[in-house]
């Protein structure tokens, strides 16, 4: 993600309650007038999850506010959104997530070239001990760089 890419939402929700084991970027089916909601920002994936329907990848509970000067084209903001993707991407993804604890998580989305795009992960469900673990992880490195930049300054 270096070349030309605008950051547009961000779901540290999913870092936080999943193990991320793939990541892959998609496109998006969308109507006019919510691409300009979204090139203003407005979108939130912090409910939002994927599913697999026949033969079909979709978003669910991705949310894009509805864009101020569209009147009639509005459409609702938290319809079903297709996500364009290969079918044998597809049906790798429908494979992987039908084991145990296994879901699909939109990460990201973002502008690339002018095109919406959505990273989109495999990922597995955390326990509370995992959470807990990367909590206090994050903790000590937190320790350790202020303890690092306190002996910068000496």
């Amino acid at each position: 993600m270096t070349e030309n890419v605008k950051l547009i939402a961000n779901n540290k929700k999913a870092y936080h309650d999943y193990f991320i084991e793939e990541k892959i970027e998609c496109g998006i089916e969308l109507y006019g007038t919510e691409v300009k909601s979204i090139r203003q920002g407005k979108c939130s994936i912090k409910e939002a999850y994927v599913a697999v329907d026949k033969g079909e990848c979709f978003v669910e509970g991705m949310n894009i506010s509805p864009y101020e000067k569209g009147n009639i084209f509005n459409r609702d903001p938290l319809r079903r959104k297709r996500l364009l993707l290969h079918k044998s991407q597809i049906m790798k993804l429908a494979g992987q997530v039908q084991q145990k604890g296994y879901t699909l998580m939109p990460l990201q989305v973002y502008l690339k070239r002018g095109r919406v795009k959505v990273e989109i992960g495999l990922a597995r469900g955390k326990k509370l001990y995992d959470k807990r673990e990367d909590m206090r992880r994050k903790e000590q490195r937190r320790e350790i760089e202020r303890d690092f930049k306190g002996s910068l300054k000496i």
